[in-house]
């Protein structure tokens, strides 16, 4: 289903989705559901980490059927990496230093999110390992950008491309073109103080629930049980 988005994106973007977005059908049977969720206006995609193929996954969709520029935290040991830096940085990416507290990062990620901009962020911090067995615990980060911004947080469930790219690696056989279902849920509202400790928790548990519940419905739209 195509949304009407912000339709923000600038002349990379539109060039690389010409290039991305067959080619991620070629690979993958996409199944998007409720991308309709997606605001206009500056908000916050928050979803489950069962891949390293995840974000740019989500953004090839997100910019395709909403026509929106995803932002995302990424962690800053890929701007290191010559292979990566190039793209991260053409697209506007931003960097985060995972465990180290950036200050920097989420000042940047406030700023870019209350310009109006759509930022992603995987609250886990990691690819799950074992997602059959539920998501990890979530970080605070996520809670203490939205109740900063106040902007609205999409919560998002994807499942699939762990069977393409796992956590050991990338993976080719059986099945040649597996399915990949992106579920976008209605967009959370967040309150409270992001200097409470308590208003923070509680704004991350919910955001971790709403994330479980797309999750399993991704889940199911890929056909797992």
């Amino acid at each position: 289903m195509r949304a009407r988005g912000g339709a923000d994106l600038n002349a990379w973007w539109r060039f690389g989705l010409a290039i991305a977005a067959p080619l991620l059908h070629l690979l993958f049977r996409l199944r998007i559901h409720g991308v309709e969720h997606v605001p206009s206006g500056a908000a916050l995609l928050a979803g489950n980490h069962v891949s390293s193929l995840d974000g740019p996954l989500l953004a090839i969709a997100t910019g395709r059927a909403a026509r929106r520029m995803t932002r995302f935290l990424v962690a800053a040991e890929f701007f290191e990496r010559a292979r990566f830096r190039w793209a991260l940085r053409l697209y506007r990416q931003i960097p985060l230093r995972r465990g180290a507290g950036d200050a920097a990062a989420l000042e940047t990620a406030v700023a870019t999110v209350s310009a109006g901009a759509l930022a992603g962020i995987f609250p886990e911090g990691r690819v799950n390992p074992a997602p059959e067995d539920g998501l990890q615990a979530g970080h605070r980060g996520v809670a203490r950008l939205a109740l900063t911004t106040r902007v609205p947080v999409v919560p998002v469930g994807i499942w699939g491309t762990q069977r393409r790219w796992p956590p050991r690696g990338l993976r080719w056989g059986r099945p040649l073109r597996p399915v990949v279902a992106i579920v976008y849920g209605a967009p959370l509202r967040p309150s409270g103080d992001a200097s409470s400790m308590d208003d923070v928790q509680r704004c991350k548990a919910e955001i971790m629930l709403a994330i479980e519940a797309r999750a399993l419905e991704a889940r199911a739209a890929a056909g797992d049980a």
